[in-house]
């Protein structure tokens, strides 16, 4: 059984594995991470990848190859902003694309990669609104005309042509003044993947929650598919666990669906056949 049990999960590892490497040697076009995505891998791998698609990670680069044309610009390539600010733009981009990919394995890193764009844009945009305060240049309202015009073209525009906003060519102010407002919208999407990511993790769980199931289900086939008795607490039907502490450790039990609100449990049966009547413990 043990054997079995190692074949089955390093199969799974090596369709990831296969899977991340086949998305690596193709190029870098709109379909160049569509591999990456696990349509066909065991149910404890979330589906990952795919972060081109995504529209925070489109605007990032937008941000990104914004900034490094603003700063070849505007500021003193021998000055330390010039560095930090063309690595703030890139961590937005980078870390958007690293969040999505480890979201196979691990959701807590999925959400603090994510947080950590969202972060370093936050950071870019305090950059961008000190060149304008210290050079006195106006920094457009949220609901002034030309923010509105950018936001609008932004909603409207998928082009992947580069430098689609003419920063090469755009005075400072309205330069800065127009990858502020595209920040903004990549902070607030990035707000809302994190709150998504979040939900997910509470409805679906973790990785390694995810792979105890996939491995119980692996070990006891179709015997999982036995409808569960009904708690002699609450009434509730009850769900097939495993006891991991007492003197049961590693015994089955029938648990309580409502757990934790209600600890009712039951013993399995020696044959596994048939749930006992006898209230047990873990």
């Amino acid at each position: 059984m043990c054997a079995r049990l190692l074949i089955f999960v390093e199969t799974m590892w090596q369709e990831t594995l296969n899977e991340s490497l086949g998305g690596n040697q193709m190029n870098r076009s709109n379909k160049s991470d569509l591999s990456e995505k696990s349509h066909h891998s065991p149910t404890a791998l979330s589906p990952s990848g795919g972060y081109r698609k995504l529209r925070s990670f489109q605007v990032a680069e937008l941000i990104y190859d914004g900034t490094v044309i603003f700063c070849d610009r505007f500021i003193d390539k021998r000055s330390r902003t010039h560095d930090q600010m063309v690595q703030a733009a890139r961590s937005g981009r980078q870390n958007t694309a690293e969040g999505s990919m480890a979201a196979a394995t691990s959701k807590k890193t999925e959400i603090k990669l994510t947080n950590v764009a969202k972060a370093s844009l936050e950071e870019l945009l305090l950059d961008y609104e000190d060149f304008l305060r210290q050079r006195r240049l106006r920094q457009w309202h949220k609901d002034s005309l030309e923010a509105l015009a950018v936001r609008r073209r932004y909603q409207s525009d998928e082009s992947a042509t580069y430098d689609p906003y003419s920063i090469a060519t755009a005075t400072p102010e309205v330069a800065a003044n127009t990858l502020i407002c595209l920040i903004n919208q990549a902070t607030y999407l990035l707000k809302r993947q994190i709150e998504a990511q979040e939900r997910g993790f509470v409805e679906d769980g973790g990785f390694t929650e995810r792979l105890y199931q996939a491995r119980s289900e692996f070990k006891h086939g179709p015997q999982q598919a036995t409808p569960g008795p009904t708690c002699p607490q609450c009434g509730k039907p009850m769900i097939r666990r495993t006891a991991r502490q007492g003197p049961r450790a590693g015994q089955p039990f029938w648990g309580c669906s409502a757990y934790p609100d209600c600890t009712g449990t039951r013993r399995i049966a020696a044959d596994n056949s048939a749930p006992s009547d006898t209230p047990g413990q873990k």
